[in-house]
């Protein structure tokens, strides 16, 4: 096809307004599109600057597409575009690249991506060529397009990974440093000067963000790429050109220029010019980098502060880079004595003002209250925020440098607290009282255990923060809210003012200010959390939940869910009236959010997080009426919609979440209905597919079908849930690419079919220990050896002849006995037992052997029974003993639960792992508290941190029928069995019975008479209390 054709086709595909027409055409290309050299005519009308302006926004467009669908050999379908293709379409888009406009240049640089992250080195080793030699030539800026990209490939890779990036540094770093020197010296630069700098900045950047690349660690050249960074950071911006308008001029090249290199300073200054980060080899160059330009660039910054102290202009971020490197200052000793002089300038006439309510707060307030909410609680918004910056510097200053700088501060906020009490109404300082409140919450933790301040919080909040729940100024009854939230766990001497700082902020959630009503929710978490009579709040519950929802539907906010998280948490069964219209309440807003993240690709992931929270909300509501099973079967309905869609590709964000609640409906439900028997394939072809990471939450929904749906599991053909669990268990099992740990879930399945089933599965038992035993062979894990042998414990216990007969017939029987047995011996070096260390993993080996045990004369080898019959008594004495520690540990938890209220006084600041000389301030005592804790922390964790792993609890917490079978009386009647029926072979095998094992043997039959009389006693008085209440 022509270039004229194919352009009229791209034309009509992107931009007809006939849907027919434009339907068309779209088919048209589809089915051209694989066609030899259609990739190369599209990049030619892409490229023809006499072509439709709009054809070629679309061609670039279906261009980018196509490549990052069909170019990666990964995806499948490397070979729909033909290798001599490639290579024409990589040759000729680094001839144009730079000769496109801008609108074009972004697709094409998208492009590039694709093509460089997949082919370079091994499919375009001469890529750095061209670079270096355009990097001389005519072509500059697209040889540093070029290489931005390169470079950005290799940002976060690890070291092994790093070769290529370490050639193109040592290659191109000479050019790059003599073309940014040319740069600097232009005199009136132009802006596209300072798109060139950005592009080298941006460059270094990636080169540097993991490792300094060997090059910079010879003096001469580091120095000469320093002076070019500090000449830029310290020369004025032209006037010339500079945008009035704010947003675009944070986004002018010559301001994205400084940033970039305040941001690379940063870097360098963090991560390789600090003496206590560093190894052996690099000290050096931190040692360099401290002696010769962390004070310069000290220097540097504070000018540049300065500026806006005196009314100048500089960007959010600047100021946000500049503060860090300020705040990573402040431990380092050289360098806070450098800081020192100019702290109170710092500190009172920038940083605090940085603090304060602006203009610009109040036009967001004003004209989008939404965005002011979005952009104060969102983390990435804080990366860039010089308030955030500022409360960071002075929340380091009173940590590292408190005892010349906490009194000052404080002191200085006093003041302002004072002026604003005695201004007039319309004199009063209300941004400075919001700065003030703002420093008064942001440095709650040290005024919670510094005297004497500790000691005069309440009424430092009687009297300055709870009057402006009534101010006149939204914003600071919004500050108010979140300042009370932030001391509503202390100690009030007063009940009263706790009660009213609670009622203001639950009338907060009316307030006609949006954002007032946002943060007087998130500070009703804090005071619900502290919150000791709930009597405060149950009369107006309903309304307070009512007021929640309103504003739900107003913002999308994590928080807004787990403030009803707190609160449903702190109710519990109370919350049960309003559960339905809570979870209804929550699978809309779900809805709502989930349809925000979906229509804006450019959003951040705020709508992902508030689904997050409901569906974490929702699970919390489903837990607390979990003793009114009747409940589940209201709710059900309304959570069905977001089950069926989120257990599929749809859900991978919330799969975790949502398998939460299908658990919660599973467990506690009277049944389980068709339903929720209709997500079983959806979560089987998720854990094929995609969702083996969530193997260990996708067993518990499956665990509770199985055992509280037996006889659907068991009778059910369409689906046939047998063959289903089946299908899925051997294609993952037989899967050697598959790690032992993520399979450990597997050989629970089958346990758990072996012991719900049991004698209705006979048909599952060769296939189930066929597949088990090939996985043994490869296995390396010893936890998961564990499982695997669990899975033929469990066949043994399920029908004991029928296992040995299958095993036999494998070839395996002697083989895995002799394998059990030994890893039932296997100890540490401490002497522990290496191998099946949980009650639930001594329990199924106990009811495995004890059924090997009972097999009749002959069908077993006479000298296997000694072993067999040794193993089960050392078993059961561990498992005795274990169950008897488990007891007394939970004893000694329920006395110790009164004394944590105790701990509360007892608070340590947050420590870095500086050297003394680099705290001064850290007093004898608090070392003590440090390492005091430290050693109890230490002591929390045996040297075998497996011994008490997540496994050996998670089982103990799934229902089983071998929950009622108890372990001892099953063994001894077996031995009674024996006995009665075979003495001659009872008799023998005691024979083979040591002292040792004879004192075993007989502190498990006193133990199991011990048992029967608490078995009889525990049915007694179940009977008596039936009685009663019939």
């Amino acid at each position: 096809m022509d270039l004229s054709n194919l352009a009229v086709i791209i034309a009509a595909a992107a931009c007809s307004p006939n849907p027919d027409e434009r339907k068309a055409a779209e088919q048209s290309l589809d089915q051209i599109k694989h066609t030899p050299q259609h990739l190369i005519r599209v990049l030619q009308i892409v490229v023809d600057g006499g072509c439709d302006p709009a054809v070629r926004q679309a061609a670039s467009i279906h261009f980018k597409n196509f490549i990052a669908k069909h170019w990666d050999p990964h995806s499948g379908d490397q070979s729909k575009i033909l290798p001599s293709d490639k290579n024409v379409v990589r040759d000729q888009i680094l001839v144009y690249v730079s000769q496109l406009p801008p609108i074009l240049r972004v697709q094409m640089g998208e492009c590039l991506k694709t093509l460089i992250y997949a082919d370079y080195p091994e499919q375009w080793p001469h890529l750095l060529d061209w670079v270096k030699h355009n990097l001389q030539d005519q072509q500059v800026y697209g040889a540093l397009f070029v290489l931005r990209i390169m470079s950005s490939k290799y940002e976060f890779k690890s070291d092994e990974d790093r070769a290529p990036i370490y050639r193109v540094v040592e290659e191109t770093f000479p050019h790059l440093l003599n073309i940014f020197d040319k740069l600097v010296q232009i005199e009136s630069p132009s802006l596209e000067v300072a798109d060139h700098i950005k592009l080298i900045c941006k460059i270094f950047w990636s080169c540097i963000y993991l490792e300094l690349p060997r090059p910079l660690f010879v003096p001469n050249f580091f120095n000469a790429w320093m002076v070019l960074f500090l000449n830029i950071l310290e020369r004025p911006v032209p006037l010339e050109g500079q945008p009035e308008d704010p947003e675009l001029r944070k986004s002018w090249g010559w301001w994205k220029t400084k940033k970039w290199v305040a941001h690379i300073l940063n870097r360098l200054y963090t991560r390789f010019g600090d003496l206590k980060l560093q190894n052996p080899e690099n000290k050096a160059f931190a040692q360099m980098f401290q002696t010769n330009y962390a004070a310069k660039i000290l220097e540097c910054h504070l000018k540049l502060l300065n500026v806006i102290r005196i009314g100048g202009y500089l960007p959010d971020r600047v100021i946000n880079l500049i503060l860090q490197y300020l705040s990573n200052s402040i431990p380092k000793n050289s360098m806070y004595t450098l800081l020192q002089p100019h702290l109170d300038v710092l500190l009172f006439e920038i940083i605090f003002p940085l603090m304060c309510f602006n203009d610009d707060d109040q036009v967001l307030w004003d004209e989008d209250p939404h965005e002011y909410v979005r952009k104060g609680y969102d983390i990435i918004e804080d990366l860039y925020s010089p308030r955030t910056a500022s409360m960071d510097f002075v929340t380091e200053l009173v940590r590292k440098r408190g005892k010349d700088n906490f009194p000052k501060f404080i002191q200085f906020i006093v003041g302002i607290f004072k002026r604003y009490g005695e201004a007039p109404l319309e004199q009063k300082p209300y941004r400075q009282k919001d700065g003030a409140l703002l420093a008064v919450g942001t440095l709650c933790d040290k005024l919670r255990q510094t005297e004497p301040y500790k000691s005069e919080l309440e009424n430092m909040l009687v009297q300055h923060v709870f009057p402006e729940f009534s101010s006149p100024a939204g914003h600071l009854r919004a500050k108010a809210a979140w300042v009370a939230g932030q001391y509503a766990n202390i100690n009030f001497s007063d009940q009263t003012n706790f009660s009213k700082a609670l009622h203001c902020v639950i009338s907060g959630m009316r307030d006609p200010e949006l954002p007032v009503r946002v943060d007087s929710v998130f500070a009703l978490r804090s005071f619900i959390d502290a919150c000791k009579n709930l009597d405060e709040i149950r009369p107006v519950l309903p309304q307070l939940l009512d007021e929640f929802f309103k504003l739900m539907n107003e913002v999308e906010n994590e928080d807004l869910a787990f403030t009803l998280e707190t609160i449903v948490y702190k109710f519990g069964e109370e919350i049960s009236p309003y559960a339905l219209g809570l979870c209804q309440n929550l699978a809309s807003a779900f809805w709502k959010c989930v349809d925000t993240d979906n229509g804006d690709d450019e959003a951040d992931d705020t709508g992902a997080l508030a689904a997050v929270g409901c569906l974490r909300a929702i699970s919390t509501i489903l837990e607390s009426i979990s003793s009114l099973p009747h409940l589940y079967g209201q709710i059900e309905p309304y959570l069905l919609p977001i089950m069926r869609k989120m257990l599929t590709t749809d859900g991978q964000d919330v799969f975790e979440e949502v398998l939460e609640i299908v658990s919660y409906i599973t467990t506690f439900s009277p049944t389980i209905s068709l339903d929720m028997w209709s997500l079983w394939p959806l979560i089987m072809e998720a854990l094929v597919d995609w969702a083996i990471d969530f193997f260990p939450n996708i067993l518990v929904p499956l665990h509770n079908y199985i055992s509280r749906g037996t006889e659907h599991y068991l009778t059910c053909k369409q689906p046939d849930y047998q063959q289903s669990l089946w299908n899925v268990i051997s294609s993952l099992m037989a899967n050697k690419n598959i790690d032992d740990s993520d399979l450990e879930p597997a050989p629970k399945l089958l346990g758990i079919v072996l012991q719900t089933c049991k004698g209705h599965v006979d048909q599952c038992m060769e296939p189930y220990l066929r597949i088990t035993l090939d996985r043994l062979r490869g296995a390396e894990k010893s936890s998961f050896k564990c499982l695997l042998i669990e899975v033929v414990a469990n066949a043994f216990y399920y029908n004991a002849p029928l296992t040995l007969g299958i095993l036999q017939r494998l070839g395996f029987a002697t083989d895995i006995l002799t394998i059990w047995l030994h890893m039932l011996q296997e100890k540490k070096k401490n002497g522990a037992h290496a191998n099946f260390k949980g009650e639930h993993d001594k329990k199924v080996c106990i009811l495995g052997l004890t059924s090997i045990l009972s097999l009749p004369a002959g069908q077993l080898p006479g000298e296997v029974l000694p072993h067999v019959f040794r193993a089960l008594l050392e078993l059961l004495v561990g498992y005795k003993d274990q169950l008897a520690e488990a007891a007394k540990a939970e004893e000694e938890e329920d006395e110790e639960d009164g004394d944590d209220d105790n701990m509360d006084d007892f608070e340590t600041d947050d420590e870095d792992d500086e050297d003394d000389e680099e705290n001064p301030d850290e007093t004898d005592e608090s070392k003590l508290r440090k390492l005091a804790a430290q050693a109890k922390d230490f002591r929390s964790y045996s040297d075998d941190d497996d011994e008490f792993s997540e496994d050996d609890y998670s089982d103990e917490e799934l229902d089983s029928p071998i929950d009622e079978v108890d372990p001892f009386i099953l063994f001894m009647d077996a031995v009674t069995a024996m006995q009665a029926t075979d003495s001659l072979r009872f008799q023998s095998l005691r024979q083979t019975l040591d002292p040792h094992y004879e004192g075993l043997a007989n502190n498990i039959a006193q133990h199991t008479e011990q048992r029967r009389a608490e078995i009889l006693k525990e049915q007694l008085e179940k009977q008596a209390s039936t009685t009663v209440l019939s």
